[in-house]
């Protein structure tokens, strides 16, 4: 029974947790103090005999400013306890498809909660509102709660993903007394570079989708388009400022596509090299080829990996096990780095397609430049020929698509770019054939000489991998607004004509581009809708306002060589 549940346990404890249900059971509710609650009174011998697997009760959690959250208690069928606690907080809904059923079962007592203004919990209905250090501290105000109750052994782990891995990332910020470790996947760390905005751009499709979809207060939306940049209202919900206060155990699982990469990464690293004790040295990274909604699935977009399915050392049940109950197991012997790299799709003999271990991230690699030519060539040598630009010109009536890539709410993964790279807006640049695999696995910045006719314009950067029968499989993208080319917290607007050379970043990834294939770097000014489209004016977007085409050229001369960053393994 414990193997079955070692594998139904991830799937419905909040790993994703857009995809919880309703559980069958009705609680009761009851208002809890924010005084110690008194021991329940022993049941009768015959009530204890009808009673069902698990015992289960809704509580009205008091926050510390008053407020009352929702919060489901299931504890475990035998024996009074105390018991280690998994607590999972959620936007999505806390009646969780009978999780906390099985963690009961398992001997920990589960604790699901209804996050500040979302379902049964009091409070205004805008994300994240509570979740951090600043304003409330609901996240640390309901482990010391949990920690008062007569069923708790002082010991309590947090699970969730997504938005409920978001708020654990929040929580850990505050250092609540108690909390041991953490189980997170798919969230983002900083929720402005990772969620909301991407190099200065909107991210429309995520955050109008995703506010709009969970009935979210629409004062969410317009809050967060009254703050482009990254000022102070952003720094409060940036959990990367407060690593060094961080000091429990964590599990950080993300994807190549998925749309938090960057930010599963950066919690990683941030709390394994520059936690307090207690972190630092402790975490745990899993990045596998997934998009955000199909961890474990090897079906990604248009391409199918094999053997995508984590590695059993990293599994929840075991983390869980050894960190709350002090189980001897695999977690302890695990590298602190398992990363699947990705490969040709078509060939099950080619190089890649596995998972690879490392002690720390990122892996050694040589930054190699790739330099864009005028005639559409890639290539390591670097442009001596007197061929400065290549030249489009874009027009916001008629935005570049988004056609895969690190989406929340519309087609993700890897996919065909071929529909894109034919428009006139579109710059491609493309390796010869490859003579030999190459790998790539670490950080992909892409360095560009620009100019443009308007104060302000995008660049969009998609890398592909260019499969032999043509397909041109995207791997990787990024975006900077250029009027933030200097900082994403004071945006300078360009003169039009002069030439800047600016870093647009396109995330993380681990790939072997197999022999025969090629690889392709194209250039062009938006991705929309996952994007919004930059009006040339230096104003952020308004339906009915003035917006101007943006005639731009992109440099690749020997004294202003464009080009695309690639960590390469050896």
């Amino acid at each position: 029974m414990r193997r079955r549940l070692m594998y139904l346990l991830p799937v419905l404890f909040g790993l994703l947790a857009v995809l919880v249900l309703p559980v069958a059971y009705a609680p009761a509710a009851e208002t809890a103090p924010a005084a110690p609650a008194a021991p329940a009174a022993p049941a009768a011998e015959a009530e204890k005999a009808a009673r069902p697997p698990w015992i289960s009760k809704t509580f009205k959690v008091e926050m510390s400013d008053g407020v009352h959250l929702a919060t489901d208690v299931v504890l475990p069928p035998l024996g009074d306890g105390p018991w280690p606690v998994i607590l999972s907080r959620t936007p999505y809904g806390r009646k969780m498809a009978g999780a906390p059923q099985v963690a009961a079962l398992l001997g920990y007592a589960a604790v699901s909660q209804d996050m500040r203004g979302r379902f049964d919990s009091e409070g205004e209905n805008l994300p994240f509102i509570g979740c951090g250090w600043v304003d409330h501290q609901d996240g640390a105000d309901t482990v010391a709660w949990v920690r008062r109750q007569s069923w708790c052994n002082g010991k309590v782990g947090t699970v969730g993903g997504s938005a409920g891995g978001i708020t654990q990332n929040l929580m850990a910020a505050t250092a609540p007394e108690g909390l041991v470790c953490q189980y997170i996947v798919v969230a983002a760390a900083n929720l402005y570079t990772d969620a909301a905005y991407q190099g200065g751009a909107l991210r429309k499709e995520q955050i109008e989708n995703w506010t709009s979809q969970h009935k979210f207060d629409p004062k969410a939306m317009e809050v967060w388009r009254e703050h482009p940049a990254f000022d102070e209202y952003w720094h409060r919900l940036d959990s990367t400022r407060r690593h060094d206060r961080m000091n429990c155990p964590a599990l950080h699982a993300g994807g190549w596509f998925d749309t938090f990469c960057q930010g599963t990464i950066d919690s990683f690293v941030g709390r394994q090299e520059h936690g307090a004790e207690g972190a630092r040295g402790t975490q745990k990274l899993v990045m596998g080829p997934w998009t955000h909604g199909g961890i474990t699935r090897g079906k990604q977009g248009a391409l199918t990996f094999p053997g995508a399915k984590p590695p059993q050392q990293y599994d929840m049940l075991l983390w869980f096990a050894h960190y709350l109950k002090g189980e001897d197991n695999a977690v302890a012997k695990a590298k602190a780095v398992a990363y699947y790299t990705m490969g040709d799709c078509d060939d099950p003999n080619a190089p890649g397609n596995r998972w690879q271990f490392a002690d720390r991230w990122p892996v050694p690699a040589t930054e190699t430049p790739y330099y864009f030519y005028k005639d559409g060539t890639l290539a390591t040598a670097k442009p001596s020929a007197d061929a400065p630009f290549c030249e489009y010109t874009f027009d916001p009536a008629d935005p570049c698509p988004t056609v895969g890539g690190r989406n929340l709410t519309i087609p993700a993964g890897p996919r065909d770019q071929r529909p894109v790279e034919g428009r006139g807006d579109v710059l491609t640049f493309t390796t010869e054939p490859l003579e030999a695999p190459l790998e790539v696995t670490g950080r992909l910045l892409a360095k560009v000489f620009v100019s443009s006719s308007a104060c302000d314009t995008d660049l969009s950067v998609r890398l592909s991998d260019v499969y032999p029968d043509g397909r041109s499989m995207l791997m990787s993208d990024g975006i900077l607004r250029l009027r933030y080319r200097e900082s994403l917290e004071k945006p300078v607007l360009l003169e039009p004509g002069k030439v800047y050379e600016v870093t647009v970043d396109l995330w993380s990834t681990s790939i072997v581009f197999n022999t025969g294939h090629r690889i392709r770097v194209a250039v062009t000014s938006s991705n929309h809708p996952r994007f919004d489209v930059n009006p040339g004016t230096g104003r952020p977007w308004t339906e009915g306002e003035e917006r101007v085409t943006q005639t731009n050229r992109v440099y690749c001369d020997a004294a202003r060589p464009s080009c695309i960053l690639l960590p390469v393994v050896k």
